[in-house]
């Protein structure tokens, strides 16, 4: 497939890490041209990636074949009206922000536009992320292929049929490595209080959950209860923690803390 010519708006971590894995799979960085407010953000993706970077997204979005939107939700309204005078209609347009449909960008941008949303999470930063693409039925396979090129950089990407689909990316990818960070954060405040170094017991915890994750990988034939029960010997140490879990009510934890990040990411659409 022949290479576009891509334009970031924003430069925030998420694009810094599309960008990183585009360059590094052989992407020409003269194609890549990043936009932002902040000139010290531009200045270490040259410095970094060798691309090109500019302060106006308009003459930005005029030059390429492809804008991605990286920035917060917030924004999108701002940058779309800036770039509504533009004729769009042979551009691409990626998203990467939560909350916002497709139908409320055809708005800011005051025109109809081929959108895709798309729903990375942080680990993209390092190649082992997961994104959720999202397309309507005007998108050709070409268009498809061209995100897929892009977003696959950070790793794997997974196509939903429905729009709304996206909020169900956003609560087992997008926020789940907070969830994770979260439950090891616990892990290692108890190990200390128990009287281990914080360094030793992050370093016990961060490697066994490596482990448990390359495990599910690897295992993909084996359920998820039986790779839990082969650990839990009847009467065990682990037996007990893990009925400790049950008793309080893990999954109902998770059901609830998952239902309100989606029905956030609901209200979000409706706000923005």
């Amino acid at each position: 497939m022949t290479q576009k010519k891509v334009c970031f708006i924003g430069a925030g971590n998420m694009t810094r890490s599309i960008v990183s894995g585009l360059v590094k799979s052989g992407y020409s960085p003269e194609l890549i041209q990043a936009t932002n407010p902040s000139q010290p953000k531009l200045d270490a993706m040259v410095a970094d990636f060798g691309i090109k970077v500019s302060n106006n997204n308009l003459d930005a979005a005029q030059a390429a074949d492809v804008i991605v939107l990286g920035v917060k939700p917030h924004l999108m309204q701002v940058v779309g009206e800036e770039l509504s005078g533009l004729d769009l209609s042979n551009k691409l347009i990626i998203t990467i922000a939560a909350g916002v449909t497709a139908k409320r960008y055809s708005d800011y941008f005051k025109q109809e536009i081929k959108l895709i949303r798309t729903m990375p999470n942080t680990p993209t930063q390092i190649g082992v992320g997961l994104t959720g693409l999202y397309a309507g039925d005007d998108i050709s396979a070409e268009q498809k292929a061209i995100c897929e090129t892009l977003m696959a950089t950070g790793g794997e990407v997974v196509w939903v049929s429905k729009e709304d689909e996206l909020n169900q990316v956003i609560a087992l990818a997008g926020s789940s490595p907070a969830y994770f960070f979260l439950f090891l954060e616990s892990m290692v405040e108890s190990a200390v209080k128990g009287g281990m170094s914080e360094l030793a017991a992050r370093e016990m915890a961060q490697q066994a959950a490596l482990g448990a994750a390359l495990m599910v990988k690897q295992n993909p034939d084996v359920s998820l209860a039986q790779l839990r029960a082969n650990v839990t010997s009847k009467g065990g140490t682990t037996a007990q923690a893990v009925e400790t879990f049950e008793k309080g009510d893990l999954r109902g934890l998770v059901d609830n803390a998952m239902n309100n990040c989606i029905a956030r990411a609901e209200e979000m659409a409706k706000q923005y």
